[in-house]
């Protein structure tokens, strides 16, 4: 039951607290006091992500059970720097925003890459038994 070391367990949580303290920062105020124009352009982008920091909380207290929140932090990552990224780069079209976000975004790929326990992961969504469909 408890193949998931204790140590990994914090290193999750603090996973979790820092995405959702870093989205929270960055959407919470957005979202607190839109601007009509603002709402119109990124009001969806602000709502999806303060909702995933919501739910990155709710991963401290059940950091195994809110794996598949970290599992889609590192495939939205991995497709935005292949569909995006990559060819921008090798065009030769990285402007200085961009070259930003995807060093950013390559470390996230990097840190979901090294904390998730991949053991875990294996077992419970490849092998493991499924849940009936009815």
């Amino acid at each position: 039951m408890h193949d998931v070391p204790l140590w990994r367990l914090y290193l999750l949580r603090a996973t979790y607290l820092l995405i959702a303290v870093g989205l929270l920062f960055s959407f919470g105020p957005l979202l607190l006091a839109p601007g009509i124009e603002w709402a119109q352009r990124k009001g969806d982008t602000a709502a999806l992500l303060g909702g995933l920091a919501c739910m990155c909380l709710l991963g401290l207290r059940y950091p195994l059970q809110m794996l598949p929140l970290l599992m889609f932090e590192l495939t939205w990552k991995v497709i935005w720097l292949l569909a995006i990224g990559r060819p921008l780069w090798l065009a030769g079209e990285l402007t200085p925003a961009v070259h930003e976000t995807t060093v950013a975004v390559a470390v996230g790929v990097l840190l979901m890459l090294l904390v998730l326990p991949w053991r875990h992961v294996w077992r419970s969504y490849v092998v493991g038994p499924a849940e009936r469909w009815r």
